[in-house]
């Protein structure tokens, strides 16, 4: 899965060697030199921040008091060359849930980053939840959101979402998702299977689902 990160370091070399890093590892990075150019794209919603305490303009407290405020489920890791307890402590008392001091190797970062976002987005005790194509599709609420923010879904597309999911890889035919989704006592026509799709398609853009004429569809892997 391709989470969306953004870091905010004012060390061009630095940020150029974490953002390298952490792209080679799959993530969509965008990367701030300052603090004022990261609080113009809060409201975008990252799955995660990489947060310099230290920057030439906005207090980097002040910036993850405002990311709070927008979102405060979204997770955060602090860096720092500021090696002191109480900076770790405020900044988990603020909200953030890692923190790493400078100098460190920009391999710990993307050890840290994984295990965070495995732990936020895709925890293994909660099998209700899948992450696929950078959705978070939660069964038991029969919630789909993207970067944070639930995307409206009717009760049918819903349903077909999950039975592409169920059947990921596989075909599925027009007739098929017809009587699962309607019941085999529907008289219309199978144009509103293509029609539930395009819908799909529109509100989950990312989502890969794929037309086999003649048949039905498929979600590929």
């Amino acid at each position: 899965m391709s989470y969306k990160i953004y870091l905010v370091e004012d060390e061009e070399n630095l940020s150029d060697i974490l953002k390298s890093y952490l792209e080679k590892e799959g993530y969509q990075v965008t990367a701030f030199l300052n603090g004022e150019s990261a609080r113009d794209n809060i409201d975008n919603r990252p799955a995660l921040w990489v947060l310099d305490i230290m920057l030439p303009d906005i207090d980097g407290f002040q910036l993850l008091k405002e990311i709070k405020e927008k979102d405060k489920e979204v997770p955060v890791i602090f860096i720092s060359a500021r090696d002191k307890d109480i900076d770790r402590i405020i900044g988990l008392e603020m909200g953030s849930d890692d923190y790493i001091s400078k100098p460190f190797m920009p391999r710990e970062l993307v050890i840290r980053v994984q295990k965070l976002l495995k732990r936020v987005y895709n925890n293994d005790s909660n099998k209700d939840v899948i992450v696929i194509d950078r959705y978070i599709i939660d069964l038991q609420k029969r919630v789909v959101k993207l970067d944070q923010q639930e995307i409206s879904m009717t009760s049918k597309e819903f349903d077909l979402l999950v039975l592409l999911i169920n059947k990921k890889g596989g075909a599925i035919t027009r007739d098929y998702i017809l009587n699962y989704l309607w019941g085999d006592d529907y008289f219309g026509s199978d144009r509103v299977v293509d029609d539930l799709v395009r819908r799909l398609r529109k509100k989950l853009p990312d989502l890969r689902v794929e037309t086999i004429y003649g048949h039905g569809y498929r979600l590929s892997n």
